[in-house]
């Protein structure tokens, strides 16, 4: 059986960067990131989700950050230099990313978008984002990835 490439995957194998699937069953029903998690036998603190941001000129921001964590809005908003951002409609995800919900990888977006990691990933030799389709995790060096997008890591989250 012949495995699935997503954009992600393919654009990683383009640059030769190393990664490793975790593939899971999913249904229809949205996951939460602890479940994700748990689904391919990961600790929670290497799991991360990929959420997109908007400003009032119809700009794109993509963070990347851990699933234990909330997004620091004001944090954020200084990082990318944006006096107010707020979270992209779900409706909106798939015409600006072409990725969906679950699926969403920072990895093969549509356009490059200003991508900003979690500072927390500093800690982690690998961590694990979406391969871009629901069911398909990717672990994969941080370091690796600014081969492939422009990010940045600071610190957008909540402190715990």
């Amino acid at each position: 059986m012949k495995k699935i490439k997503t954009n992600a995957m393919r654009i990683l194998d383009q640059y030769n960067i190393f990664y490793h699937i975790h593939e899971f069953k999913i249904g229809k029903e949205h996951i939460e990131g602890y479940k994700v998690a748990e689904l391919i036998h990961q600790p929670v603190e290497k799991v991360f989700k990929t959420l997109v941001l908007t400003n009032s000129q119809n700009e794109y921001f993509v963070f990347v950050i851990p699933i234990t964590k909330h997004l620091n809005m004001k944090k954020a908003s200084k990082v990318v230099g944006q006096k107010k951002l707020e979270l992209l409609p779900l409706n909106e995800l798939t015409k600006v990313t072409g990725y969906i919900r679950g699926g969403c990888s920072p990895i093969g977006m549509k356009k490059a978008y200003q991508t900003v990691i979690d500072c927390e990933v500093k800690n982690l030799s690998t961590f694990i984002i979406s391969a871009g389709k629901r069911g398909l995790q990717m672990e994969v060096n941080p370091l690796d990835l600014e081969k492939v997008i422009s990010l940045q890591i600071d610190d957008v989250t909540n402190n715990n």
